[in-house]
C-alpha cells in the first residue's frame, strides 16, 4: 500500500462552507463539553523533531485519549446519533444535550431505535460507543480483511458486528440496503447523492479536535497542518475550518492518504 501526499492552498474565505466555519466550530465544541467524559485531547510541541527538520515548531494533537477510545472518529459518531435522535423524538437539538437523551422520559423510545454503519474500524467504533451510551441498538457491517481485534473491540461495546466477505464499497451499499430493510437508520462517514445530511454531522464534529487546537495555540499560526484523509470526511472539514478561522493568514494543508 503506498502513499500519497498533496499540499494544498485553501480556496477564498468566501468559498468555505458555513458547515464548516467558526461557527459550526464552536457548536460542536460546546456539544462534546456536555458528554459525559469529556476532556480536550493534549496539543503537544515535539522540540527535538522541530530541530531536527529545521521548523520552528511541529505539533502534534495526540486523539490517543478522546473518550478512551483511542480514535477521534468518535467525535462524529455522537453528534451524529445525537442530531438524528433528536430529529426522530421531534426534539430542539439546540435546547438539548447528550446527556438529556439519557433521561429516563426518553430512554424507553431510543431503546427501540436501531443504527447501523459500515466501516473498517475507528468510525463505527465511535458509533457503537454512542448507541451503547445513549441505549440504542447498533449494528456494523465490516469488510473483508478487517483484523479481528478491530471487530472484537467494536462488540465489545455491545454492537451486532460481523466481518462481510465483500469489500468496504459493497460493505456500505449493504449496510444501506440492510437499514431500509429492516427500518433502522443508515448513519456512514461518507455521502452520495440524497445522503449528505448526516455525513455533514459527522464532519461538523471533527471541528471540535480544529477548535481545541487553535485555543491551545493562542495567538500561533500554524504555517502548514498536516491531515490523514481516508474518505476526507475529516481533512475536509478541518481544512475549511482553518480558513474560516484565519483568513488570508490560513495554513497550506498538506493530506496524506493511503492507495
Amino acid at each position: 500500500m503506498s502513499s500519497t501526499i498533496e499540499c494544498l492552498v485553501l480556496p477564498p474565505e468566501g468559498e468555505c462552507s458555513e458547515n464548516f466555519g467558526k461557527a459550526a466550530a464552536l457548536n460542536s465544541l460546546d456539544f462534546h463539553k456536555n458528554v459525559p467524559g469529556y476532556e480536550p485531547t493534549k496539543l503537544s510541541v515535539l522540540k527535538a523533531l522541530s530541530k531536527k527538520l529545521g521548523v520552528e515548531n511541529f505539533w502534534i494533537k495526540d486523539e490517543s485519549s478522546r473518550f478512551g477510545l483511542n480514535a477521534f472518529k468518535v467525535l462524529g459518531g455522537s453528534f451524529c446519533l445525537f442530531k438524528v435522535i433528536c430529529e426522530l423524538l421531534r426534539l430542539d437539538s439546540n435546547r438539548h444535550f447528550f446527556k438529556d437523551l439519557q433521561a429516563p422520559e426518553v430512554a424507553q423510545s431510543i431503546s427501540k431505535m436501531t443504527f447501523i454503519t459500515a466501516t473498517d474500524g475507528n468510525h463505527g467504533r465511535g458509533i457503537a460507543w454512542s448507541a451503547k451510551k445513549l441505549g440504542a441498538k447498533c449494528v456494523v457491517l465490516m469488510p473483508r480483511g478487517t483484523s479481528s481485534e478491530r471487530l472484537e473491540n467494536i462488540q465489545k461495546l455491545g454492537a451486532d458486528a460481523w466481518i462481510t466477505d465483500v469489500n468496504y464499497d459493497a460493505t456500505v451499499a449493504m449496510a444501506a440496503d440492510m437499514a431500509e430493510k429492516n427500518g433502522w437508520t443508515l448513519v456512514q462517514d461518507t455521502s452520495w447523492d440524497g445522503y449528505e445530511e448526516i455525513p455533514t454531522y459527522i464532519m461538523q464534529d471533527y471541528l471540535t479536535m480544529a477548535k481545541e487546537a487553535q485555543e491551545q495555540l493562542g495567538e500561533e499560526v500554524p504555517t502548514h497542518v498536516f491531515l490523514q484523509a481516508g474518505v476526507g470526511s475529516m481533512a475536509g472539514a478541518v481544512a475549511s475550518f482553518l480558513k474560516s478561522a484565519y483568513g488570508d493568514r490560513a495554513p497550506k494543508i498538506v493530506n496524506s492518504r493511503s492507495r
